[in-house]
């Protein structure tokens, strides 16, 4: 399954190097000194929750939030099975910022709530309290996890597995859809 990541790494970055580790030693660097150009991928093997004991391949697009690359989505897209998005509730801009990738990214596809996820990045010492984000009607139905990872990390960790399991789901089922409708 292929994931495309939406960060806004320039601003991500103020908060420091901070790593999120995922099942099966995966290690992923979210909010990492360097900027992030227009794209990296990462290729790892997960045990999503809910699977049993079946793991699945998943290619995770990391790609900037910088609407200086905006014309290099469209090629994200391509078989995209969900959508993770990064942003900082700090900053005011990316609010708004957030519901141009929602329409881009996530309505365009047709991609149902459960393929998504947006996670807001708190820093040490965050003004913005979980869960009181003034989010858009259309981005509200969006499960959305508050991390902080020098207090909370292995909370995004299940957030993130449990965010598989529903894209995996969601996979089978339409998958079994389309194994039906050409039997019948």
């Amino acid at each position: 399954m292929t994931i495309s990541m939406i960060s806004k790494w320039e601003k991500l970055q103020k908060a420091g190097s901070s790593n999120i580790y995922f099942p099966d030693c995966i290690y992923l660097s979210f909010f990492t000194e360097l900027l992030s150009t227009v794209l990296r991928i990462l290729e790892f093997e997960s045990q999503p929750e809910g699977s049993g004991d079946k793991t699945c391949e998943v290619e995770l697009w990391d790609c900037s939030g910088d609407f200086k690359f905006e014309s290099c989505w469209p090629a994200l897209l391509n078989d995209c099975s969900g959508v993770v998005i990064i942003f900082n509730p700090d900053v005011p801009s990316h609010l708004k910022e957030i519901e141009t990738w929602h329409s881009m990214f996530i309505s365009s596809q047709g991609l149902q709530d459960k393929q998504c996820l947006l996670i807001a990045h708190h820093k040490p010492g965050s003004e913005v309290e979980d869960g009181r984000l003034p989010l858009a009607s259309t981005l509200s139905r969006l499960p959305l996890i508050h991390s902080n990872l020098e207090e909370e990390p292995e909370d995004v960790r299940h957030a993130f597995c449990k965010y598989l399991g529903n894209v995996v789901n969601v996979m089978s089922e339409s998958r079994e859809r389309e194994e039906m409708s050409i039997i019948t």
